[in-house]
């Protein structure tokens, strides 16, 4: 009995912070949802790079993400389609000549020397710049357009001021010349970025180093204009410069840090052109419409379910009842905390991981009826119930969290969003229907006005009551 109580207690914490959640932390909205605008992007081949491969499509993704993080949009997509295509969805932008504008044309990544004695105001704008990227982040979460945007021209005057402490070399050291950045790794778990220039880009960076060499004045590494790094240079290179046409960046990176920069600095050098191959708007009626459609079909699919359990399954079915509401405020607490992008598809599967849920409590009681029309106790009927569903349960669930595996790995777009829905789902289902819905029952049949045999199993033979009772 202290067990169950406990049980309780935990059940009853977990739906009162499943409901704080909720009213606290809002869902983002999906494009199909929400309205926004879709980009295909084409990647084209060029004379330099006649063949777009898979590393060449990652390094311009890249470099699509940093642009986008420019316009501020909340909870984008950004995903490569087939060998040479990247589709681009902006939730809330309705404007998709701007993003065709800020999206199109090839990556500008240039290396630029550090003004004299600018040293302490680029710490200062690099310490101001990490604050404002972190208060980006939390603003998306609130979806705060005003603020966002005030935050978002706080970074841009932010990256303009930290620009003007560089100057071009001359001639400027440009993508053109790069051929190559990748992560290395050192001793312990430390990482390094390998680059490595042409000749005319080697001679170019010996000469920038060995300006720069032993003064403490930085390497500025710009993208788009955006500084994405600043490494110094060793005295000992003050002679020569570093020569060779190959270098290290060193800085302490971890294996993701190195390699999202590798990144960077190969979509900045890639001579391969761009173009907006499609433009499609989704308007903010049809968001709207989507929503309290599927509003309507998740609430009356809900209802149908819990009427049906209380009519055929009557006690049980009440217990099973309550312990669906405890699984959908869980379920949904559960999107809000991760983050998940509410999409059309993903709440069909949130409706199906209901029906999971509801299959889990069929399950079970059938298994209970079972054990009492074979004449055994109340209490271990549950018992076995349980106990003897639970193996089918699981087997069930887990091959449905596999197939939402696949999905979610070989699918994209609106796939991901259904998979990962009802994986989440199927998974709350379980702890609710194990731990819940025995915890209701258990409780139930503690009370003496609720132990009676026929409100577990309404055509249970006259003839068992008496021993089932026991």
């Amino acid at each position: 009995m202290q067990r169950q109580r406990s049980l309780l207690i935990l059940i009853l914490v977990l739906v009162i912070a499943a409901i704080t959640v909720i009213a606290t932390i809002p869902i983002p909205l999906g494009l199909d949802l929400r309205g926004g605008s879709q980009l295909t992007i084409q990647v084209k081949p060029s004379a330099e790079i006649p063949q777009i491969t898979d590393r060449e499509l990652e390094g311009v993704k890249k470099v699509v993400e940093g642009r986008i993080n420019g316009l501020g949009v909340s909870e984008p997509v950004i995903q490569t389609v087939g060998t040479d295509k990247i589709l681009v969805q902006l939730p809330g932008v309705n404007d998709p000549e701007q993003a065709e504008r800020v999206l199109g044309g090839t990556a500008q990544l240039e290396f630029r020397t550090q003004k004299p004695n600018t040293e302490t105001q680029l710490i200062a704008f690099q310490t101001s710049r990490a604050e404002l990227k972190v208060k980006q982040e939390e603003l998306r979460k609130s979806n705060d357009k005003a603020a966002i945007a005030k935050n978002q021209e706080d970074l841009q005057k932010n990256s303009q001021a930290i620009a003007e402490l560089f100057e071009s070399t001359n001639p400027p050291l440009i993508g053109k010349y790069l051929k190559d950045a990748y992560g290395e790794p050192t001793q312990g778990n430390n990482w390094n970025v390998a680059i490595r220039f042409d000749q005319k880009g080697g001679e170019l960076f010996a000469q920038l180093t060995k300006n720069l060499a032993g003064t403490g004045r930085s390497i500025g590494v710009f993208l788009d204009d955006e500084l994405i790094s600043a490494p110094t240079v060793g005295i000992e290179f003050a002679a020569t410069g570093i020569t060779g046409g190959s270098a290290v960046i060193t800085g302490r990176f971890t294996a993701q840090q190195a390699n999202d920069l590798g990144v960077q600095l190969r979509g900045g050098a890639l001579p391969v052109p761009v173009e907006i191959a499609e433009i499609r708007t989704v308007g903010a009626t049809l968001g709207k419409d989507s929503i309290t459609s599927s509003i309507y079909a998740g609430i009356g699919g809900l209802i149908l379910v819990l009427i049906f359990m209380v009519v055929y399954y009557r006690l049980p079915g009440v217990i099973a009842d309550i312990a669906l509401v405890i699984y959908s405020l869980l379920t949904w607490a559960t999107f809000a905390l991760l983050g998940v992008t509410l999409t059309l598809p993903g709440i069909a599967g949130f409706i199906l991981s209901i029906g999971m849920a509801v299959d889990a409590n069929v399950l079970i009681f059938e298994r209970t009826r079972e054990e009492l029309q074979a004449g055994k106790s109340l209490y271990r009927s549950v018992e076995s119930g349980f106990y003897r569903a639970f193996s089918s349960i699981l087997d069930g669930n887990v091959t449905t969290v596999i197939a939402c595996a696949a999905l979610f790995w070989l699918g994209a777009g609106l796939v991901k969003g259904f998979a990962l829905t009802l994986a989440l789902g199927v998974a709350v289902s379980m702890f609710t229907a194990i731990t819940c819905s025995r915890t209701f029952m258990f409780l139930a049949i503690t009370i003496p006005a609720l132990k009676k045999p026929e409100y577990f199993s309404p055509n249970l033979p006259t003839s068992n009551k008496a021993e089932v009772s026991q």
